[in-house]
């Protein structure tokens, strides 16, 4: 199976500051893993290139888009949360990790590749319309969405996000649109960061139902997981009938994650890219674009996404 990896090492000059959880440091890990399994050279390298601002403002406000690129500038400092640090460099790499994100599913649409691996920093799926959060700048996953969209005329769209916490700033940009399913998995919002993603939450308006929250309480482990992707989430995803899918995939629902509370394993992953994969050659050509999220610890980290891009491979 023919796989595309969009890396570029301008990502690491994205710098948090000492000790934040999303650093560098995490792509360093992930590319040292993927050498040492021999699965670097299995995958079609992918150029990543500046999202234009249009794409971005397909998704951010203008005057949002203007700020961030302000703000970078003057800085280091913090964007709307101190969760947020950014410095000179930021812009321009967000405007790379979206644009890696675009470039992911271009190739893929090309039918170059059937699957692509967007490895961008900064991470994008808490990024709202106007504001910055949880270490995210621009939406990644939602900008490529909206490119297929748009630029591909991309009917129905679907977009799964694994991540341990809840992709607040995707939801929220699709929340009343029904071409685009937005599903989500996370530990539940009582808990955790950022306190959105309850069940009852489904969309508005034309987006009514296309929404989909599942909650997962602290300690969930992979027999759970499992059990409400097969009884929830691939159900819906098989009757949406996605013409290409999307997968916004943080690793920190892993059990050594310091910033999550549940406890899967690296072999939950393992399956749930075969499990996605299946749905994707169902109705999709084989058509999947995942973007790196969150994982904060480097061991398990490492770990999960090559499992992942294993998976993806085989």
């Amino acid at each position: 199976m023919s796989v595309g990896l969009v890396y570029d090492e301008r990502y690491l000059t994205h710098d948090t500051g000492h000790g934040h959880p999303e650093r560098a440091d995490r792509l360093r890990a992930i590319m040292e893993k993927l050498t040492e399994d021999g699965l670097l050279e299995r995958l079609m390298r992918i150029e990543a290139k500046l999202a234009a601002v249009d794409a971005i403002t397909a998704i951010h406000s203008p005057e949002y888009v203007e700020r961030v690129a302000e703000q970078c500038a003057s800085a280091p400092g913090y964007l709307d949360s101190l969760d947020t640090p950014i410095c000179p460099a930021s812009y321009e790499v967000a405007l790379l990790s979206a644009g890696g994100a675009i470039a992911a599913a271009d190739t893929v649409m090309a039918g170059t590749v059937q699957r692509a691996f967007s490895m961008g920093r900064p991470p994008g799926h808490h990024a709202e319309r106007s504001q910055a959060m949880g270490f995210c700048l621009f939406n990644n996953i939602a900008i490529a969405a909206e490119h297929l969209v748009r630029a591909h005329g991309m009917e129905r769209v679907a977009i799964v996000d694994f991540d341990v916490h809840h992709g607040n700033g995707t939801q929220h940009v699709f929340d009343q649109r029904g071409d685009v399913l937005f599903v989500s998995t996370h530990e539940h919002p009582r808990f955790q960061f950022p306190g959105t993603g309850f069940e009852h939450e489904t969309g508005n308006g034309d987006g009514a139902g296309a929404t989909l929250n599942v909650t997962l309480l602290p300690g969930t482990g992979d027999a759970e997981a499992r059990e409400a992707y097969e009884k929830q989430v691939l159900p819906r995803l098989e009757a949406f009938e996605p013409q290409v899918l999307l997968i916004s995939a943080g690793f920190d629902a892993e059990a050594d994650d310091p910033l999550g509370g549940l406890a899967w394993t690296t072999d939950t992953f393992d399956w749930l890219a075969g499990k996605l994969c299946e749905v994707a050659d169902r109705h999709a050509g084989g058509r999947v674009v995942s973007t790196l999220e969150g994982g904060y610890n480097l061991a398990s980290l490492a770990r999960c996404v090559s499992t992942y891009l294993r998976a993806l491979l085989n």
